[in-house]
């Protein structure tokens, strides 16, 4: 079970213009993902995804050299079930052996960013293998999962006022899904339109769809609690990223000066920010990407925290089938863990780079009881899409 080799790889996946979609982040024109492959001596391969951004797209040759040219001499000769201890030596570097002789940790820079991005996909290569190693998915590993199936939320909703019903109800019929989600905020260009959009969404669609709003942390405080003040006839599901993330005590005000639930995390990393969150009371339910957060080793510590302050756990699962797929099985073993992000959005990384898909049946998703994360990488996929250096 010694590593032998550790590898990362940019796929870049264009996305035809008749697919594209434009939000605050721009227009999506491609999808963007780093591969992490690890294989042991044994011949065993695991596969984790890690992200440059926390959108679709992104420039991923930095990430790439990070994990390729620095972690992998980390790692190498290392025992791949040793899971939890490597997760210490990438994030504690040149001080690890301080940090595991003295149970706490002593990074040396890397706190936030590419270089938890990078461990994060790593991270999820490594209970791929242990999972594959044992003939049981990551799920059973982790304590089993509690439920065999869980309810999902069609995610997308870009459209303007005079649109966005036909949208979101293209995605209900596509799953006959029972919740979705619409963005708002500054794409919308002014407060107005996002709360216009809003109320059209809720008159058009069937009153038992729960509708939930992601502003993308782009309103400011006053506009976040404007917004709440103006929908709160609409039986909004929760305000995604009301605020940047940076401003957590602002956050919290938003949150104080409403009963609309607050959701946040796809944009912090580690279980050191989840901490911050829940002590100031800034939100009400945690969605750790964890192809971003830290892993399946950190996002399991992220929901320990999140049961601890009563908080609920949904996963932020915009991302590629192994961020999907690990975000499943934490979400299936969380005792918080209520509801699946289903991405609506032109998306190959998701249905294309495995050879399984996830389908949503009934509004429903079924946790895969499949070996390690349960996916099987295409490499004719990855071989046609991989930025070639």
């Amino acid at each position: 079970m010694k590593i032998k080799s550790v590898t990362a790889s940019w796929l870049h996946v264009p996305i035809p213009e008749k697919q594209q979609h434009t939000s605050d982040f721009g227009a999506t024109r491609s999808f963007d993902s780093t591969l992490v492959r690890i294989e042991t001596e044994g011949g065993l391969v695991g596969y984790g995804e890690a992200k440059a951004e926390v959108g679709s797209t992104g420039k991923n040759a930095g990430l790439d050299a990070l994990i390729n040219e620095e972690l992998s001499l980390l790692l190498v000769g290392e025992d791949a079930r040793d899971i939890s201890r490597l997760w210490d030596v990438m994030y504690n570097g040149s001080r690890a052996h301080f940090a595991i002789d003295r149970g706490r940790v002593f990074p040396v820079l890397g706190r936030r960013g590419h270089l938890i991005s990078a461990i994060s996909g790593i991270d999820m290569a490594l209970w791929d293998i242990l999972g594959k190693s044992l003939g049981e998915p990551v799920w059973r590993l982790l304590g089993g999962r509690r439920k065999v199936s869980y309810p999902a939320y069609a995610s997308g909703g870009w459209a303007p006022t005079a649109g966005i019903v036909e949208e979101l109800q293209s995605f209900i019929d596509r799953g006959n899904f029972k919740a979705v989600k619409m963005r708002v905020g500054a794409g919308d260009g002014t407060l107005a339109h996002s709360v216009e959009r809003v109320k059209a969404a809720r008159a058009g669609l069937a009153p038992d769809i729960d509708i939930m709003c992601d502003a993308h942390g782009t309103f400011s405080v006053a506009e976040a609690k404007r917004f709440c003040r103006e929908v709160a006839d609409c039986n909004i599901g929760w305000l995604e990223e009301p605020v940047v993330a940076d401003d957590k005590r602002g956050m919290a005000e938003v949150r104080a000066s409403s009963d609309v639930p607050i959701s946040t995390g796809e944009s912090e990393f580690t279980r050191f920010a989840f901490r911050d969150l829940a002590e100031l009371r800034a939100c009400d339910i945690f969605q750790p990407d964890l192809s971003i957060c830290g892993g399946v080793t950190e996002a399991m510590r992220i929901e320990a925290i999140a049961s601890a302050f009563q908080l609920r756990f949904a996963p932020h699962l915009w991302g590629g089938a192994l961020t999907f797929a690990s975000g499943l099985h934490v979400l299936s073993v969380a005792s918080t863990g209520f509801i699946v992000e289903y991405s609506l959005g032109a998306n190959p990384m998701l249905h294309e780079l495995v050879v399984e898909d996830f389908t949503v049946v009934d509004g429903h998703l079924e946790i895969p009881d499949r070996p390690g994360l349960g996916v099987t990488v295409d490499e004719e996929f990855v071989e046609k899409y991989r930025v070639k250096n």
